[in-house]
């Protein structure tokens, strides 16, 4: 059975923002392993049939590294302030 969040989820949440951001690394990682494993794997058959291989996971790399620094190391998840509500002012000045 899949995890239920206690609450209602918004982006609001930093715990809720901290797990969508998790996630979403997570299948980041997941289709970097899926294509570059496939692209490689045609490679080793036929080096002819794909000569940019390396190209592709040498310039994916480096963006899911920093994908992965800023989600662990640079999110800020602190709560986010509620933006102050504006209070018309009954005299008609701004």
């Amino acid at each position: 059975m899949p995890p239920r969040w206690p609450r209602k989820p918004t982006r609001e949440d930093p715990a809720y923002r901290r797990l969508d951001d998790r996630i979403n690394f997570a299948v980041h990682v997941a289709a970097f392993i899926a294509v570059n494993s496939g692209l490689w794997f045609f490679h080793t058959l036929n080096p002819a049939w794909v000569p940019w291989v390396a190209k592709v996971t040498l310039t994916w790399l480096p963006v899911l590294v920093g994908h992965g620094v800023y989600i662990f190391a640079i999110a800020d998840y602190s709560p986010v302030p509620l933006s102050p509500t504006a209070n018309p002012d009954l005299d008609g000045e701004s």
